[in-house]
């Protein structure tokens, strides 16, 4: 038997549809097979994806996309908590008290005594009080998940927020140097577990060296494998054109089809 729809009260007000809402996924759970049978673990992977394809959104400057991933990153939330309430493990309500009791004790520089007169300030703040709730480290924070790149970086920025950082880009990109001409003594030594190791202090060093700069190494590296991709895609293009086979192409021919497509901007 069909279920009706829940409605909220008063249509304009969020908590209203908010409420709302976390019904109609409450339904769900009880009504539809699929959502009955997902745990925590069996959508996992789709929280990531959601929050990638909201990446692309926010990169595409995109904001019908984004407020439809968005939409779908609440849904997940809402989910996991729901499973979380049934398990008795917590309910949506504590969830929000809890994240805004942690913006509240966060934010000392807002809404207690603390200042903080720039953003420097308020990150070193910020570390401060994570320490001050029993953490023995401030890199405990970073998801030993993320992308390597996006996880070197913010494992680097934490650290500077508590003075662990160089003093001038002179020194940053010296380093960067030093790792690689110690990444080819190794590779000249045919050493692969050395140069595997030295290759990681490079990519490290870079990403080091661009967060000095003001640089996010994701994102850098995320925009020049899409420039890879448009203009090999124009290759591919090309080669369909002329009824040709890239295997059969040779690469001054395939370079020259490149640079028509650098030189037209794709």
């Amino acid at each position: 038997m069909a279920r009706n729809v829940p409605a909220p009260t008063d249509p304009t007000s969020h908590l209203d549809q908010f409420a709302a809402f976390v019904e109609i996924v409450r339904i769900l759970r009880t009504d539809c097979p699929w959502d009955r049978e997902q745990t925590h673990e069996s959508i996992s992977h789709l929280l990531i994806e959601e929050a990638y394809e909201t990446l692309d959104a926010i990169r595409d400057k995109n904001d019908e996309e984004l407020s439809k991933e968005l939409g779908d990153l609440l849904l997940h939330v809402v989910m996991h908590s729901v499973l979380a309430e049934e398990r008795g493990a917590f309910s949506l309500n504590q969830l929000i008290e809890r994240i805004s009791a942690k913006l509240v004790h966060r934010h000392p520089h807002v809404f207690g005594d603390t200042d903080a007169e720039n953003t420097t300030q308020v990150l070193q703040n910020w570390e401060s009080q994570k320490m001050k709730e029993g953490r023995t480290s401030i890199l405990e924070g970073v998801p030993k998940q993320l992308p390597a790149l996006l996880r070197a970086q913010r494992t680097q920025e934490k650290a500077a927020n508590v003075g662990f950082d160089w003093d001038n880009r002179g020194d940053v990109w010296a380093k960067v140097e030093e790792e690689i001409r110690e990444l080819k003594e190794e590779i000249f030594k045919n050493d692969r577990e050395a140069g595997i190791e030295e290759f990681g202090d490079v990519l490290f060093a870079l990403v080091n060296a661009g967060r000095f700069e003001g640089y996010v190494a994701e994102e850098a590296l995320q925009t020049t494998t899409n420039k890879f991709t448009r203009r090999f895609q124009y290759i591919e293009k090309r080669a369909r054109e002329e009824g040709r086979n890239l295997k059969d192409m040779t690469l001054g021919e395939m370079d020259a089809w490149w640079n028509e497509a650098k030189a037209l901007k794709i």
